[in-house]
């Protein structure tokens, strides 16, 4: 089996504090990890309600919405014209489209009509009256005749003004990252924002699928949805989304048939979301089957976590989980090295169409790589470019953050954590007299996803940020350790790029070290394929330290593994409680003052201890029945955009965060 990628294969291999950490299990229940959006705005987004919003009752939604209403004068009205038997049949389907919120549904054939004036009449009819209906001519059943066949219409391939097909239309309005706006419903309330807002909770659920889910039941293309950034598959989440014109009882009406989704706290708003409009995330992390020396060992990793923060690591997500990390393919990128890049993400084989026909569709690289070289054999350059270009840039981005990763060990490494020094980079503070390096901050949010068997990606978001930040830089001098004015909190770190900077002292060295070690030039582009090529990126900066926001810590024990250490928006808004738990510590300050009595299990064999040791004195947990009670610690912390919480629980254990595939529960 191929070794997954390891922290310190990246460049993650140092620790802000000293202190020793302890053993505990990350991830166990998808449960134990809980992230909340947090807005721009600063608030934590929560699902809170199930209700609909003010003045949008179920009696105004069905007047409004024109998939609601009984249309008894237009079904008269088509029965003069069409005769009985196709206004019963254009009834029925009618009841259909209502009740069934938009799924997908067979057409209707009208009778015959060998008339073809009186067949266009029909057309013409359901064009005035049903514009969520199309119509169009087929064969009969004895292949002579004529007949009016009638879809409903979900926005795909139909065409709109000009001949154009809706589909192209769409595609232009995505310039500039706007909101896709699909035709949504008819009779929208001019007074009422365009977009409805809703808050979306998953479990176990990447974003892309959840909302995949909604669009199928609802009848709509997945890109109509705005939301500020993707969020973990292997946890709870709630986070905001958008989407043009859509009634929300219609969305409401999904929460009795979805599993692992629920929507809420419905609004209409003038803009929709988009990628980067976020502040950060709240995390709730549950570790459990805590093992440690003792008490005072937890005691003291935890506080110290909220007092000495982490180093801000690009996490392993950034660079993919399976054999081949993603930072490697991005070097041959940008070595110019097409075949190698290709070969690395596609195993050659006779047979392309075998391949494809047994590839998971999650797999949107190799499929594509497979596909282009399938048509055009050998000509890997444009087989990488069939890629998602999100995606092919991750590659890039997955280097430059392969090196900032090994810049930042070298920094903490070289001169520790307790100052800045001469020729660190920091972001300036107060006027500005000095020459600086003025940036705009532009880095990519990016999202990861495992898939069921190699934990290839899926997909990526790869955008600037709504309102770019002109962020000025500026390299430490003597006068400024004298003045004192800055501290290690304020030193950043480039990822290169053409409009990006080094510090003026040893550790600019690594980077061109560690490049030149991979063959790959930062100065100049041995290709002419721009967007795989670090001097035609604008580059970007990223604090070396981060520290948790609101952060607070508690010890639980527990004696069932199933059993829920933490509420979810869903169990605090049904009013369902977890199990009952003991609680060690809660509302902490962080003070190392505070002392807790450390919850005692029985072994086998009668003796107290919580602890064993095996002949090589390793710590490690003691057999116990399943009543034996287990310790679990649980954190709350805010971080920021880009930040990975599983930094900051590897500064707590001391440990890799690697998380190895187990059974979802």
């Amino acid at each position: 089996m191929a070794k997954s990628v390891d922290e310190s294969d990246v460049g993650i291999y140092c620790y802000v504090s000293s202190l020793p950490g302890f053993r505990a299990v990350l991830k166990q229940r998808y449960s134990d990890f809980i992230v909340n959006e947090v807005d721009l705005d600063g608030n934590i987004v929560r699902l809170t309600s199930f209700d609909l919003p003010p003045k949008c009752s179920k009696e105004e939604e069905r007047k409004a919405s024109s998939d609601q209403k009984c249309f008894t004068d237009e079904i008269e009205l088509f029965q003069t014209l069409a005769g009985e038997a196709n206004a019963k049949l254009l009834k029925e389907f009618l009841e259909k489209v209502a009740s069934t919120v938009g799924d997908e549904l067979p057409p209707i054939v009208l009778a015959p009509d060998s008339d073809k004036s009186h067949r266009t009449e029909v057309h013409n009819f359901f064009k005035t009256n049903f514009k969520f209906l199309v119509t169009d001519t087929v064969d009969g059943e004895d292949g002579n005749s004529k007949c009016v066949r009638i879809r409903f219409s979900s926005g795909k391939g139909v065409k709109g003004r000009g001949g154009r097909k809706r589909k192209d239309m769409e595609n232009s309005g995505r310039k500039n990252d706007i909101p896709f706006d699909s035709r949504g419903a008819d009779n929208w309330p001019e007074e009422r924002g365009k977009f409805l807002r809703f808050n979306l909770y998953k479990e176990n659920k990447d974003t892309h699928e959840a909302l995949g889910v909604i669009g199928k039941m609802l009848g709509i293309q997945q890109r109509s949805f705005g939301f500020a950034g993707t969020k973990d598959k292997r946890a709870i989440t709630t986070q905001r989304v958008t989407v043009f014109k859509l009634h929300p009882e219609r969305l409401a009406a999904l929460n009795c048939r979805l599993f692992g989704i629920k929507v809420g706290d419905f609004c209409f708003l003038k803009k929709g979301l988009l990628l980067g409009q976020l502040l950060g995330n709240r995390f709730t992390i549950t570790l459990r089957g805590v093992v440690a020396a003792s008490v005072d060992t937890i005691n003291a990793a935890a506080d110290g976590l909220g007092r000495s923060g982490f180093i801000n690591y690009y996490g392993l997500q950034r660079f993919g989980s399976g054999s081949v990390p993603t930072h490697s393919i991005g070097a041959a990128l940008l070595r110019g090295e097409w075949k190698t890049a290709g070969r690395k993400k596609y195993k050659k084989t006779g047979n392309a169409d075998l391949v494809l026909s047994q590839l998971p569709r999650y797999l949107v690289a190799e499929r594509a790589i497979i596909q282009c070289l399938k048509n055009c054999p050998g000509n890997y350059l444009q087989a990488l470019q069939g890629i998602p270009r999100t995606l092919r840039l991750m590659y890039v981005h997955s280097y430059q953050s392969y090196l900032w990763n090994h810049a930042a060990s070298m920094r903490v490494r070289k001169h520790g954590t307790a100052q800045v020094v001469v020729g660190d980079l920091v972001f300036c503070k107060g006027p500005i007299s000095e020459k600086v390096a003025s940036f705009e901050s532009v880095e990519p949010i990016y999202e990861y996803h495992d898939g069921e068997d190699n934990n290839s990606l899926l997909d990526i978001s790869d955008v600037a940020l709504p309102e770019e930040k002109i962020q000025l830089v500026k390299t430490i001098n003597s006068d400024d350790l004298i003045s004192g004015g800055y501290t290690f909190e304020d030193v950043v770190l480039p990822l290169p790029g053409s409009r990006t900077i080094y510090p003026d002292n040893d550790i600019a060295g690594i980077y061109h070290d560690i490049s030149k070690k991979d063959g790959v030039s930062l100065t100049e582009s041995v290709h002419g394929v721009k967007e795989f090529s670090i001097t035609s990126m604008t580059g970007d900066y990223r604090r070396v330290f981060q520290r948790p926001i609101d952060y607070t810590w508690e010890l639980l024990t527990y004696t069932d593994n199933n059993e829920s250490l933490a509420k979810t928006d869903v169990d605090i808004l049904v009013g369902s409680k977890t199990t009952d738990l003991v609680t060690n510590k809660s509302s902490i300050n962080t003070s190392m003052d505070d002392q807790v009595d450390y919850p005692q299990t029985r072994k086998r064999g009668g003796s107290d201890s919580f602890m064993s040791e095996d002949q090589n004195g390793v710590t490690a947990p003691a057999e116990c029945d399943y009543s034996d009670p287990k310790v679990a610690l649980k954190l709350g912390f805010t971080l920021p955009a880009s930040c990975y919480a599983t930094m900051a629980i590897r500064e707590l254990l001391k440990s890799s965060t690697l998380v190895r595939k187990t059974a979802n529960t």
